[in-house]
This record gives C-alpha cells, structure tokens and sequence, in this order.
C-alpha cells in the first residue's frame, strides 16, 4: 500500500498556512469597518437626507453659509498656526536630542514624555491649561504676585483664538517630536564628514544637506499635525465652552444641540473636515514615502 502523500493531503497544510495570516489580520479590518468605513459611509449617506428622510442637496448648499465658511477659516487658521508652531519647536527639539551631544537620559525621558503628552487632550487638558494659565492659574498668579505682572491685563486671554493655539502645542510639540525622531536619526555621520572635507560651513550642510532630505518629513508632518488640530473637539469645548466657533463645536451643535438641531448638517460639516482632513493625510503619506527612499 503506497505511503505517498495524495493532493488533498499537500493542499491541507498549504490551505491553512494561507488562511492563518489572515485570521491574523482579521481584527485590524473589522477594526476598519465599524470605526473608519461604516461611520464615514453613515455621514456621507446622511449629509444628502433631510430631518424628514427625504434626499436632498440643501445640507451641502448650506455650507456656503458665511457663518459656516467663517467657522472652517477659523478652524484652519488654529489648525494652521498650532501646526506650524508644533512643527517648528518639535523639530528642533527632536534634533537637539538625538544630534547634540546632551547626556544619553535626555533622549528616552523625552521620548517617553512625548508618547504621553501627544495622547493628553480633552478635559483633562483644558483643565490643567486653566488651572496653569486662567485669571487665577498658577503661573498667572505667579507671574502678578512676583513681578506686578498681569498676563490678561497685558491682552492675553485663554479663552479666545491665541489660547487654544498655545493649548494645542502642548499635544503638537510631542507629537512632531515623535515623528521626525526616526527621519533625523537616518541622517548619515557620513554625510557631515563629507561635507566637512569638501569644505562646507554648517550653514551650507544645512542648506544642501540636511534640509533637502528632511523637507518631505518636515512638510508630511506638519501637514499631519493640521489635521490633528483640526478633528480636535473636546479640548477646544472644554477650555472655551462654545464661545470660539470652531468647525467641531459646530458640528457638535448641529448633531446634539437643543436649538440649532439639524443632524442633515451636521453631516454635511462632518463630511468637510472628511475631505479636509482626508486630503491632509494623503499628502502626508504621499511625502513620507518620499522621505523614506531618500532614507534607503
């Protein structure tokens, strides 16, 4: 009687090693689906409806109202700056700890400070930006008490445009610093040294060298961080309570408020900052891979 393996019995092994990956993975598309796919195919199906179920296109004309419009540019230009500022101090901040010669403990403690500070938002932080910088926060205290020095007397306000900015970079900063981490760390030694022996200044290696390779990390980044601020809600309704009119508070508003209860809209905003943030995100895939060949 022959021992030779029949064609089920090979197809076995092989079936199953095909299938385990996929079992495997199976979580992280489910994961997809409920939370990234179903919900966005919810708001797109529900920004063409009326309060009455019936399809239409007045949600979508109605974001060319001017308060409408208004609240997306202020939304941008929060966004915008808190991007811009992020990037900026996060970038330098990540390159003095990884190029310079500070102590070997800086690098992990700020690491570690950075993973956590780039996920505290919400309450917890509107809070302890008020309990910090309110009319009777620690630091305005201080700085009144100490020097004579009144902050809001001087024209700063925590609660309006410049508050929530300086609030977002407490989240930006580490968040770039985490991010451009990896891209300065594959800048090559030999990179310096041959710019060194060829003569050039480290004005010049920064110039032909350093930002030439960095530029795609540093603009994706940034581009990242904007869409970051942008989808923030609960920190920016917890620290002004509505009175700065943002695109995420507006929605809030429209989706859950008692007087301006319009979900069809609500929808319809959802859907904007989709297509915003959407394009934000691509572009930022789009100059990662970039950044990453230069890498290679």
């Amino acid at each position: 009687m022959s021992n030779t393996p029949t064609l089920s019995d090979r197809s076995a092994p092989m079936f199953g090693r095909s299938v385990l990956p996929w079992l495997g993975i199976a979580p992280f598309f489910l994961f997809a689906i409920l939370f990234l796919v179903a919900p966005t195919a919810l708001l797109l199906a529900g920004a063409f409806f009326n309060s009455e179920g019936q399809f239409t296109f007045q949600n979508i004309f109605d974001l060319a109202r001017p308060e409408i419009i208004n609240s997306f540019l202020l939304t941008i230009k929060i966004s915008a700056l808190s991007a811009i500022f992020g990037a900026l101090f996060g970038f330098f901040l990540a390159y003095a700890a990884v190029s310079s010669g500070l102590p070997k403990w800086i690098r992990p403690t700020l690491m570690t400070f950075s993973g956590v500070a780039s996920n505290f938002a919400g309450v917890p932080l509107a809070f302890a930006f008020i309990a910090t910088l309110g009319r009777l926060g620690l630091v305005t205290t201080a700085l009144s008490s100490i020097f004579g020095f009144n902050i809001y007397d001087a024209g700063f306000n925590l609660l309006d445009f410049w508050g929530l900015t300086i609030t977002y970079l407490y989240f930006q900063i580490p968040l770039m610093v985490l991010i451009m981490t990896p891209a300065i760390d594959g800048l090559k030694p030999e990179w310096r040294e041959a710019s060194t022996i060829l003569g050039s200044s480290k004005l010049q290696h920064w110039r032909y060298v350093i930002l030439p390779i960095l530029w795609p990390s540093l603009v994706g980044s940034t581009l990242l961080l904007f869409a970051n601020a942008f989808g923030a809600v609960a920190t920016a309704f917890a620290l002004t309570n509505s009175s700065l009119s943002i695109v995420t508070i507006l929605l809030f508003a429209q989706i859950r408020g008692d007087v301006f209860h319009n979900p069809g809209l609500g929808y319809a905003l959802a859907l904007g900052m989709v297509i915003i943030t959407g394009a934000s995100n691509l572009a930022y895939i789009m100059l990662r891979g970039r950044a990453e060949r230069w890498m290679k």
